[in-house]
């Protein structure tokens, strides 16, 4: 059973609003928010008392992108290892991807990936139903009140899930059961960029030339094919990753609740451009690829104008021994989760965006998007996700403090101006100072569908 906890001296940051309060946390939800200056706390006796010190209370952020590698590739990482490193960044709530191993297309798959998190996960969980070209039955079975969504590969994956039948795909946008997630780059785009590389280079291509190989016309062929299927089929569409300030054009500005197609951009497309292919190599290797600084300008731009909707980081991370290799060996992708939300309170920190709405962006757009079940918020009756951020205590990135599995980042060397001091996932206390508590789990997911 979960204590009572009496949060005091936090400025809370919620729905557009700072302000001084308490928190009061009872039974793993928020029972009372007390707006004022000086909470007199011996009228809670009964509560377990935490000084947040004037430091900022904010709700958990909800990563709705990541790969955790659970099954089949916990030589990169696992879901405790990468949960501890959510919740010692501030993520209370993560959504994970299909091309683990074995691919999750079947629903008996899925479910034991969510057996296998009621055990392991520190922070809250759901799983995404794969697509392949050949699993639709299974595919429309998805349960939309239990999952979070169905996910669709338009660019190539591990396994078997490029999906590239326009048939199958015209189906289930039509029928599918709840939101469809889509990673959008076009496969015969990449494949004759990537001749046209081998043919100037041989088998020395740079790294540079991958934003050219995974190239603006690629995202946006891609982007653009699945924006038109859903409003074809006046489906709910989610598109993740957006790196080019050309497929912007794509996404209507204005609030997410009148949307039915919404956007995402990760951390790494708003912190590197691709000046510093020659400075980081392959360690800032993602697909998509970092792009200009145009680019990375623009779509920062987007989030003040609610072109695009969500903040995630589709932490996907690899050893360093494998990201070594030279850049036609080196996989694609990295980890952000434990550094997400104070990458972006850098930002906050150097006069680029409100605390405000890094908050919107991280937790309580997620929510709305994926319609999850009383989080992303900090309001009475919600699951207490909470976390308290120290936005003057800076620290460096460096091995010994890094918690995932793969022990590296490609923010290692970066000064962070901000700290997380504690997070609560359903009001228990899973991190604080420095400390991961893991008699806690987090829960599954649930979906106001």
């Amino acid at each position: 059973m979960s204590k009572k906890y009496q949060i005091i001296n936090a400025r809370i940051v919620n729905e557009g609003r700072i302000f001084n309060g308490c928190v009061l946390i009872d039974q793993g939800v928020i029972s009372r928010i007390i707006e004022t200056d000086f909470c007199e706390t011996d009228i809670f006796e009964e509560y377990e008392l935490i000084d947040a010190a004037g430091n900022f209370l904010i709700p958990g952020v909800i990563d709705d992108q990541v790969h955790f590698r659970d099954p089949g590739l916990t030589h990169k990482a696992d879901l405790a290892s990468e949960s501890a490193a959510a919740v010692a960044g501030g993520v209370t709530s993560f959504m994970d991807m299909p091309n683990s191993v074995p691919n999750t297309l079947t629903q008996d798959l899925l479910e034991e990936k969510y057996q296998m998190a009621s055990k392991k996960a520190l922070a809250n969980y759901s799983f995404y139903m794969g697509v392949s070209n050949d699993n639709l039955d299974e595919v429309l079975k998805t349960d939309p009140s239990t999952v979070c969504g169905i996910k669709v590969f338009l660019g190539a994956s591990t396994g078997n899930m490029l999906v590239d039948n326009k048939e199958l795909l015209e189906e289930l946008f039509a029928k599918a059961p709840t939101l469809i997630a889509v990673h959008c780059e076009h496969e015969p785009t990449v494949q004759k960029n990537w001749e046209k590389a081998k043919k100037k280079f041989g088998d020395d291509i740079p790294i540079s030339e991958h934003p050219n190989i995974r190239s603006e016309e690629a995202c946006y062929l891609s982007s653009s094919f699945a924006v038109g299927l859903a409003k074809e089929h006046n489906t709910r569409l989610h598109v993740l990753h957006i790196s080019t300030a050309k497929e912007l054009e794509l996404f209507e500005a204005g609030p997410l609740e009148n949307k039915c197609i919404t956007s995402e951009v990760c951390v790494h497309h708003l912190w590197f451009n691709d000046s510093q292919y020659d400075e980081f190599g392959t360690r800032i290797k993602w697909n998509p690829a970092i792009k200009t600084k145009k680019d990375q300008e623009e779509l920062f731009e987007a989030l003040f104008s609610n072109k695009i909707d969500v903040i995630a980081t589709d932490h996907a991370p690899h050893t360093l021994e494998e990201k070594q290799n030279k850049y036609d060996k080196a996989p694609s992708g990295g980890p952000l989760v434990q550094h997400s939300l104070v990458a972006m309170l850098e930002f906050y920190r150097n006069d680029k965006i409100s605390i405000e709405k890094v908050v919107e962006k991280m937790c309580h757009a997620p929510a709305k998007c994926y319609q999850i079940e009383k989080r992303g918020f900090i309001r009475e009756g919600y699951h207490a996700d909470l976390v308290i951020v120290n936005t003057n205590d800076p620290w460096v990135v460096a091995e010994d403090n890094i918690l995932y599995k793969c022990k590296w980042s490609p923010l290692e060397g970066t000064t962070i101006g901000s700290k997380v001091v504690s997070t609560f996932v359903n009001g228990n206390p899973v991190y604080h100072n420095g400390e991961i508590n893991k008699k806690f789990k987090g829960t599954r997911l649930k979906f106001d569908r």
